[in-house]
């Protein structure tokens, strides 16, 4: 059907007749140049706004619709043929199937993209061929399509960062591999520390992997141990969190050896074979510690242990008559040994040559003489009575 210039003269709103309300398949006139034009589809047919309801869809989408679906199928291994089919390895001869491949850099010229980027493409695909998952490049053409792997391998063979080529970039891939996971994930966030801190202090399932990794680095790395030592040394509430859990580490510890040795160490420091009731309380406060979570606070169990086993054993000494004499024996000699050391280091020449003498000080001496001598003598008498 064609309207013509004379039926849109005729009618009554011809003057205003929109091109978009005539019917399908007719023509009307351009306003601009006078020419008879099709009639423009009806904006409400589906089927006709839908670019491919009725299959018929531009070959251009159609083509950019079949690349997407084989990259989701085959990923990176897509782009990884056409540099392996395309790209002469260093050293072959430019003859046969290789006589129309060209270099990584001519690639790359032709790719507007860098030599390195196609080379760790090509890279990717040399060490999947030698694990045999894609053929080898001298048999590969130009132009020709194979088989693909699936996509999620593809990261396994391919890195996008350079940094994986340098010593600290092995290094962190062996570590990756050696814990399960993708070498470019550990690549990704070594090359991100401002990332890292920020999960760090965000989130305590990341802080907890960081603290154990840190733990295990500094094992073997006493440069670290330093750093950390001193860092911790310079914070008040860290050197105090490490003063409080290393006092439960001790009273644990004491605890523990009675349990493993079977011995005590009295106050006086003497070293005796435990009583049983003794070590089988140690054994009970030590099974309560064992049992924490790794979350719970060990130090007030730590304390109660250590409190109530202490207790035991000086209850022990006591009831032991040959223990307590020579407990109290020791400790007499030990504060003995101590008084003698500290007044041996007694310096009267700088005394006398700074002139910081005071009669005070000649006083605490003369009754410091007169405590001697009480002792002495007490110790003559009770000499003599035995």
């Amino acid at each position: 059907m064609t309207v013509t210039l004379a039926q849109l003269e005729t009618s009554p709103q011809s003057e205003h007749q929109d091109p978009a309300d005539a019917p399908q398949g007719a023509t009307v006139q351009d306003p601009a140049t006078g020419a008879d034009i099709p009639a423009p589809a009806s904006a409400s047919d589906p089927a006709e706004t839908d670019g491919g309801g009725d299959g018929s869809a531009d070959p251009v989408v159609v083509r950019d619709a079949q690349d997407f679906g084989v990259y989701a199928r085959t990923g990176g291994w897509t782009f990884a043929l056409k540099v392996a089919r395309s790209v002469r390895p260093g050293g072959q001869a430019a003859e046969g199937t290789a006589a129309t491949k060209v270099s990584a850099k001519a690639f790359a010229e032709l790719a507007g993209c860098s030599p390195e980027r196609v080379m760790r493409y090509y890279k990717a695909w040399d060490m999947a061929a030698d694990d045999g998952l894609v053929p080898q490049f001298e048999v590969l053409v130009p132009g020709e399509d194979i088989e693909l792997p699936e996509a999620d391998v593809w990261l396994s063979y391919y890195t996008s960062r350079n940094s994986a080529s340098s010593v600290r970039g092995q290094a962190i891939s062996a570590a990756a591999e050696a814990e399960g996971i993708r070498p470019t994930k550990a690549l990704e966030v070594a090359e991100n520390p401002t990332a890292l801190r920020a999960a760090i202090l965000a989130d305590p399932g990341t802080a907890e992997a960081a603290r154990g990794a840190l733990l295990d680095r500094m094992k073997e790395d006493p440069a670290l141990q330093t750093e950390m030592a001193r860092a911790i040394a310079r914070t008040d509430d860290l050197k105090k969190a490490v003063a409080s859990e290393a006092k439960a580490a001790d009273r644990i510890g004491y605890v523990r050896q009675i349990v493993e040795n079977g011995q005590i160490k009295t106050p006086a420091g003497q070293t005796v074979e435990a009583p049983a009731e003794l070590r089988a309380e140690a054994e009970r406060h030590l099974s309560l510690l064992d049992e924490l979570d790794d979350s719970e606070e060990a130090g007030e169990w730590a304390g109660e242990a250590y409190d109530t086993v202490k207790g035991l054993v000086a209850k022990a000494v006591e009831e032991d008559p040959a223990l307590r004499v020579q407990e109290r024996r020791t400790k007499f000699y030990s504060s003995l040994q101590k008084a003698t050391k500290v007044f041996e280091e007694l310096t009267l020449d700088e005394v006398l040559e700074e002139e910081i003498f005071e009669d005070d000080m000649l006083q605490r001496l003369e009754a410091l003489q007169e405590a001697i001598s009480s002792c002495i003598s007490t110790l003559r008498r009770a000499t003599t009575a035995s």
